[in-house]
C-alpha cells in the first residue's frame, strides 16, 4: 500500500513537472535574431540542413535565423564558440553530433566540455555514409578497391571532414579491416573533402548521404557501399557495408542541435517542439529524403542518451588505434 502511495505521488509529480515545462514552454519568446552556427564549410550535410530548416524555424519562431559557418578543428571551434554563448536559447549548433561523441576521446586539450558546456536540444536527421571514389581510379566494386590497394599501397588518398570526424574514424576502421594503408588527408568539413576527390587531390571518401549521393547521380563519384539497415532506392545495385561484412555497418551522419548549457528548460522544449514538428512537415521530409537521409525528431533526453552511447563506442575505436591529438 506504502509503495502504491509512493508510486502514485511520484507520478503526480512528474504530471504537474511536465504541465509546469508546458506551461512555461507556452510563454518563452525570442526577442532578438538567432544565430544558427554550422561548424563547417558551406556545401555539407550540417550546412544543407540548417539552410532548409532556418527559414521555417524562423515563421514559427517569429524571429530571423541566420545560419553561420564556423569551420574549423573538425567541428569543435563552431561547438566552442556556441558552448560559450550566452544560455538564452539564441545561439544554436547544428552539427555532425559524432565529432562532439569523439572530441573528448581524441584532444589532450579542449576550449570547451562537450558534454558538460552543451545542451541537446534535438536530433535532425541520419544519412548514412557512402564509400565512394573519383570514376578516374577505375574501381566499380569494394573488391576492386582492396585489390587496388594492396597492389598499389601509396596510391589510394582518403578526404575526410577533419581530425576526429566519425567519417576519419570510420575511414581508419575499414583500413584496418582490410589491411590496408592509405594516405588520410583532412578538410575543413564534408564539402571541403567532396571537392578534393572531385578534383583529383585525393581518390577515396566515405561521407553522409545528403551532401554525397548528389555526385554519385551525376556521376562524379562512384559509389561502392552504403552503411545503414537498407540499400537506396536511388541506388539499388550499390550493397550495404553489412552485405559486404565491413565494420561500421551502422555508422553514418547523425545531425543534431543542441544549445550552450544553462539555457532554461522552457527555452529548450520550445526549440524542440518547433524543430520536430519543422521535421515532421511533409515537405521536409522528402527533402531529406530525396537525398538518401532521414529525419530523426527526438526529445533532448533521449538525445543526450544517443550520444553518451555514441561516446562510448567511438572511444573505443580510438583507444583501438591509439589517437590522440595535441
Amino acid at each position: 500500500m506504502i509503495r502504491r502511495k509512493l508510486l502514485a505521488t511520484m507520478l503526480a509529480v512528474l504530471g504537474t513537472a511536465s504541465v509546469n515545462v508546458a506551461f512555461a514552454q507556452g510563454s518563452v519568446s525570442f526577442t532578438k535574431p538567432i544565430k544558427l552556427v554550422v561548424p563547417f564549410a558551406p556545401g555539407g550535410t550540417s550546412d544543407i540542413l540548417a539552410r532548409m530548416i532556418a527559414p521555417k524555424l524562423s515563421a514559427t519562431l517569429k524571429q530571423t535565423v541566420v545560419v553561420e559557418n564556423r569551420p574549423g578543428a573538425a567541428g569543435n571551434l563552431g561547438a566552442s564558440i556556441v558552448a560559450k554563448s550566452d544560455p538564452d536559447g539564441h545561439t544554436l549548433l547544428l552539427m555532425d553530433l559524432s565529432s562532439l561523441a569523439v572530441a573528448p576521446h581524441l584532444y589532450t586539450t579542449l576550449t570547451y566540455n562537450p558534454v558538460k558546456d552543451l545542451a541537446p536540444v534535438s536530433m535532425i536527421s541520419f544519412s548514412p555514409y557512402l564509400l565512394a571514389v573519383n570514376p578516374k581510379l577505375g574501381v566499380k566494386t569494394v573488391a576492386e578497391l582492396l585489390a587496388f590497394g594492396k597492389k598499389n599501397p601509396d596510391k589510394l588518398v582518403f578526404a575526410h571532414a577533419g581530425v576526429g570526424s566519425g567519417n576519419q574514424i570510420v575511414g581508419l576502421e575499414l583500413a584496418k579491416h582490410w589491411g590496408i594503408q592509405w594516405v588520410t588527408v583532412p578538410y575543413k568539413g564534408g564539402s571541403a573533402a567532396i571537392n578534393a576527390v572531385l578534383a583529383g587531390e585525393a581518390n577515396v571518401i566515405v561521407n553522409g548521404s545528403t551532401a554525397t549521393l548528389p555526385y554519385v547521380k551525376n556521376g562524379q563519384l562512384v559509389a561502392l557501399a552504403v552503411s545503414g539497415e537498407k540499400r537506396f532506392e536511388s541506388l539499388p545495385d550499390v550493397p550495404t557495408y553489412r552485405e559486404l561484412k565491413l565494420p561500421a555497418a551502422d555508422s553514418g551522419s547523425w545531425q543534431g542541435v543542441l544549445v550552450a548549457s544553462g539555457t532554461p528548460a522552457p527555452v529548450v522544449a520550445k526549440l524542440n517542439a518547433e524543430i520536430n514538428t519543422i521535421l515532421r512537415d511533409p515537405e521536409v521530409v522528402a527533402r531529406i529524403a530525396s537525398q538518401g537521409a532521414t529525419p530523426v525528431p527526438m526529445t533532448p533526453q533521449a538525445l543526450a542518451k544517443w550520444m553518451q552511447e555514441s561516446s562510448v563506442n567511438f572511444g573505443k575505436v580510438i583507444r583501438e588505434n591509439n589517437l590522440k591529438i595535441e
